[in-house]
């Protein structure tokens, strides 16, 4: 699978993550202001975030996708999971979970592009809707996926396990 999508002056290319990815991917994923309190970016990376990248690699339900530029670097990253459900006469739903963009590249157009691939993707797996949360203190991620059509709909809860 790799994907090609044209934007701006160069060609971006979705692909599935490999192993070798992991740091760059942790290294989005702690780039804000909530990602530093909950993610250890450092050298070496904690052997958790493998394990995780392990199992989510190998679970035919999910694909955690990277985005790389002309050069070969990584600029943006997010998990897709394609749950099946009774509902909507058993149709499948898209999750879309921990999506970034490398804080140096945002406000090119990459997150909008990587959306409309999503949105396509879904389409192409026959999801009924997409579906994503955000934190409420993530303003200006919930703008942009107001700005994509993205409606908020339902009342969002989770329950901390772990902390």
């Amino acid at each position: 699978m790799p994907y090609f999508y044209a934007i701006n002056s160069y060609i971006m290319i979705y692909r599935k993550a490999k192993r070798e990815d992991v740091p760059a991917i942790v290294e989005m994923l702690a780039a804000d202001n909530l990602g530093a309190t909950r993610e250890d970016y450092c050298d070496p990376l904690p052997q958790s975030y493998y394990t995780a990248f392990e199992k989510i690699s190998s679970n035919p339900i999910q694909e955690l996708i990277v985005a790389e530029d002309n050069d070969g670097n990584l600029v943006a990253t997010l998990q897709l999971t394609f749950i099946q459900y009774l509902t909507y006469q058993g149709g499948t739903r898209l999750l879309v979970e921990n999506v970034r963009v490398r804080h140096d590249k945002r406000g090119q157009g990459i997150g909008e592009a990587l959306f409309k691939w999503v949105i396509e993707r879904g389409k192409t797996e026959g999801a009924f809707l997409i579906q994503l949360t955000s934190d409420f203190r993530r303003v200006d991620a919930i703008r942009f996926y107001e700005r994509l059509g993205f409606k908020n709909t339902h009342a969002g809860m989770k329950l901390l396990l772990k902390q």
